[in-house]
């Protein structure tokens, strides 16, 4: 019988005991499609006496991880540690220059450490994979690198944050108010105790860097993904978007512009209730993908959790039983493109704008005159209720308008004395 594949894990957390309970569970039938048994013999953890719910009977304990790139009877590490930094970087890095293939999960080691990750793995000849790193059991990686790579990406957009969406998501259909959600969130473990990496955006962040790489074949680019979270989107904001004919979601966006370069940028955005995207709740992920010959084809599933993160590290392994491997943006370094990151500056949308302003003649007026001063021109325009001298909501929807423009025009806005609070802005998507 052909030699089993040894597995070096590194990191027993959810997902490592996760790809353990895998591999065992679907031992014949991950054997019969990787032409080969898969088996973990040795691994490596900060607590040896923890409660993971698999036996480790039989298995070589490191406390050391990178010692794994170290052991003679491993043929791949799985590094499952997480973290850009640390013991995960300095794993990969031993594992690649000890020409051990290495599958990871580790979104912010790649999007941040990618281009010399990369480099390193072109330079020794030894595969990088990385499929749960984005999207848990959605294969959109092996769609972009793979599936799609006849195809010219033209954009590409997504739910890629399952804490995000929850929240809004229970914003939305319980009217509720984004702190007492995160609250809940917490309580039922879809939040961290510090949530500040999900719901500030920079989760989605090292997501999207990622993707975009693929998507364009260029080297990653994460320092220049422009990002926003979710703490700043209220009730009143879902309301008003529900009238509108809106969901807001948090969406991670990639476009070729129009002039040349990439825009990618992470923020909550306006779309319309008809868009497939819109209905993708709870903690659920989706990739929108754009594609000359195929059109537009949407992805949807879990993306977090046991077992859809370690399906994909599980596929990863399967891949490299097989012998299939690719390079790790698409394309050799010397194929990749230098197309430029454009700023957020420079994007063009149209904008909701809600204002909270006191009730009396004139605001509107001074309001709509700044607007037609920087160009920016209005769709259509709410306000609910009169209360003559108390605090009004109004809400205005532009055009088509440059975000310079937009940014300057808000500036001008709250520096108006009956704007009671810092204005809310978010970009409306096609979807």
């Amino acid at each position: 019988m052909t030699r089993p594949l040894s597995i070096g894990l590194a990191g027993l957390g959810t997902v490592g005991a996760g790809v353990l309970k895998l591999l065992r569970d679907n031992t014949g039938l991950i054997a019969a499609r990787a032409g080969r048994p898969i088996a973990v013999t040795a691994v490596s953890a900060r607590d040896r006496h923890r409660e993971r719910g698999v036996s480790l009977a039989g298995l070589r304990w490191y406390d050391d991880p990178a010692a794994l790139a170290a052991d003679p009877a491993i043929d791949v590490v799985a590094e499952l540690i997480g973290g850009a930094e640390g013991p995960a970087r300095a794993l990969v890095e031993s594992a690649l220059a000890a020409r051990k293939p290495v599958v990871t999960a580790n979104k912010a080691l790649i999007a941040v450490h990618g281009t010399e990750l990369a480099a390193l793995a072109e330079e020794t000849g030894t595969p990088l994979a990385f499929e749960a790193a984005v999207a848990g059991g959605i294969p959109v990686i092996k769609a972009l690198r793979e599936g799609l790579a006849a195809n010219r990406i033209t954009g590409l957009s997504g739910i890629l944050n399952g804490t995000c969406n929850y929240i809004l998501t229970q914003m939305t259909e319980h009217g509720r108010e984004f702190a007492d959600v995160l609250a809940d969130a917490q309580r039922l473990g879809y939040a961290e105790a510090d949530p500040s990496f999900d719901i500030d955006g920079i989760d989605a962040a090292h997501k999207l860097a990622i993707l975009a790489a693929l998507a364009f074949g260029r080297p990653v680019a994460f320092e220049a993904v422009h990002v926003e979270g979710i703490s700043r989107v209220s009730a009143l904001d879902i309301g008003f978007a529900a009238e509108l004919g809106y969901r807001i979601k948090l969406l991670g966006i990639a476009r070729a512009a129009p002039g040349g370069g990439i825009e990618t940028r992470v923020h909550p955005c306006m779309i319309p209730l008809s868009a497939p995207i819109a209905r993708v709740d709870g903690v659920f992920n989706a990739v929108v993908i754009e594609g000359d010959a195929v059109g537009r084809i949407m992805l949807e599933g879990r993306g977090a959790g046991a077992g859809p993160t370690a399906s994909a590290v599980v596929a990863d392994l399967i891949d490299l039983a097989r012998g299939r491997t690719t390079p790790v943006w698409g394309a050799h370094s010397g194929a990749l493109s230098a197309a430029p990151s454009v700023p957020i500056a420079a994007h063009v949308g149209c904008y909701y704008l809600r204002l909270m302003v006191v009730d009396r003649p004139g605001v509107i007026a001074d309001v709509t005159a700044i607007l037609r001063d920087l160009g920016v021109s209005l769709e259509s325009m709410l306000q609910r209720g009169r209360a003559p001298g108390e605090a009004v909501p109004v809400v205005l929807v532009t055009h088509e308008t440059p975000e310079s423009g937009m940014r300057a025009a808000l500036e001008r806005i709250a520096a108006l004395d009956a704007v009671l609070e810092p204005p809310a802005l978010i970009r409306i998507e096609p979807g």
